[in-house]
């Protein structure tokens, strides 16, 4: 089979006025191939939404190439259409309208993009609504107007932008299956589809390949083959086992270094935005199952969604109250003794964990502590965290970060005047 887009080393950073550029994609090379459902999967934030835009050329690459047909794109990817999260319609325009956006480019008459238009706005199952306005439209018939408007300009690639996630349950699933249904009977022109997505049952269930990326910077941590015949029979072991296999790579963390000094602090990552509590009523949880726990199993339990479960997942085993091995999690000694510990007992070991598993905590106490009347500006904090995730990210990391040793009894945070002091200074 031939390569329709090939990506190779392509890296994306974002300038940030008067630091240095955050680094969101490092080193991604993927080839797409024809006849190929290519799902890509990473934890929030980690740039799938990023690299798929590269990928339609709607934003350019730092550096590396993106190909299409063996050419490297400049501007607008020829050869792709995308679908959106948030439906993208004009309002005042109709159904008919909204689809023949998709043919504004080309060399055809009106009354040629019409036929086209109509020809796939009864493709998607919109036949009898071609004059309805987006308002009139439930959810799952917008996004089904996205869809084809997409694929009116009869695009080799289609790119879909958690394309599903904005619906409720039964209308998602339901427009998955008929877009597969529409996929596998060749009803469509398409030659490939790239579907990014965060739940991993979505991806198992339709692509015939999973790229797993890793936090931002995001680097390619797993390229996994989903060879299930379909239809795919969700409660399979088949199934379920590569879903386990996912979460396991999902989990596993990347390794980077993070020297104590000072000017290495570019070399810190994302803390995940958990709290204090919430941490502590997943360990409870954990505890009051008292055996090793499959993942998949576990999530699908707590009934919560991947971009809700990853993230105290993450804090648990970053701050070794919990482990992960091949996709299934068990307390450590010190979550054990956390989950069973009384109100006060919980604080000093999250402080112990907390001092010992993020090095920047350390350093705060640190500077605090060199400091004559033990207090400093909130700001200085943002400043070094700013050098690596900007002013935004850096601002809600040190909220994190307070909250964490507030509760740990580490430090207390002055709102009025903006300044952090150890516990102990009054």
């Amino acid at each position: 089979m031939k390569n329709l887009v090939e990506i190779k080393n392509v890296n994306k950073t974002f300038a940030i006025e008067g630091r240095s550029a955050a680094s969101i994609l490092e080193n991604i090379s993927i080839n797409i191939q024809e006849g190929e459902f290519l799902a890509i999967l990473g934890p929030s934030g980690s740039g799938k939404s990023t690299l798929l835009r590269i990928i339609a050329g709607l934003i350019p690459a730092s550096s590396g190439t993106v190909s299409y047909l063996g050419s490297p794109i400049e501007g607008v990817n020829p050869g792709v259409a995308m679908v959106f999260q948030s439906f993208a319609l004009f309002p005042w325009l109709s159904v008919l309208e909204n689809v023949m956006l998709g043919l504004e480019d080309k060399n055809l008459t009106k009354a040629e993009k019409q036929a086209k238009a109509l020809q796939v706005i009864d493709i998607v199952g919109l036949d009898g609504f071609e004059n309805a306005y987006p308002k009139e439209l439930s959810g799952g018939m917008r996004q089904r107007v996205g869809i084809g408007r997409a694929l009116v300009s009869e695009p080799d690639v289609l790119l879909m932008d958690e394309a599903f996630s904005a619906l409720d349950v039964l209308t998602a699933e339901n427009l998955r299956r008929d877009l597969l249904e529409l996929w596998l009977d060749k009803k469509i022109p398409t030659k490939a589809i790239i579907l990014v997505t965060h739940g991993i049952e979505e991806a198992v269930y339709m692509a015939d390949r999973a790229i797993i990326l890793s936090k931002s910077p995001a680097e390619i941590v797993k390229d996994v083959k989903i060879t299930i015949p379909r239809w795919r029979d969700k409660k399979s072991p088949e199934f379920l086992s590569i879903v386990d296999e996912i979460y396991s790579f999902m989990t596993k963390k990347k390794i980077t270094a993070l020297p104590p000094a000072l000017p290495q602090l570019k070399k810190l990552t994302q803390l995940p935005q958990v709290s204090a509590g919430a941490l502590t009523g997943f360990l409870e949880l954990l505890e009051d199952l008292n055996e090793k726990t499959d993942l998949y199993k576990l999530a699908s339990r707590f009934m919560m969604d991947i971009e809700d479960f990853f993230p105290l997942v993450e804090l648990s085993t970053l701050l070794q109250f919990a482990q992960v091995v091949e996709g299934d999690i068990e307390l450590t000694a010190e979550g054990i003794q956390f989950a069973r510990a009384t109100v006060l007992e919980r604080k000093k070991l999250f402080s112990e964990q907390l001092l010992a598993h993020v090095p920047f905590v350390q350093q705060m106490i640190t500077i605090l502590e060199s400091k004559s009347n033990k207090k400093m500006n909130i700001e200085f904090f943002e400043d070094l965290l700013a050098r690596t995730f900007g002013d935004k990210t850096a601002q809600s990391q040190m909220a994190l970060l307070i909250s964490w040793e507030r509760y740990a009894e580490l430090v207390e945070y002055d709102q009025n005047k903006e300044q952090v002091y150890l516990e102990s200074t009054v």
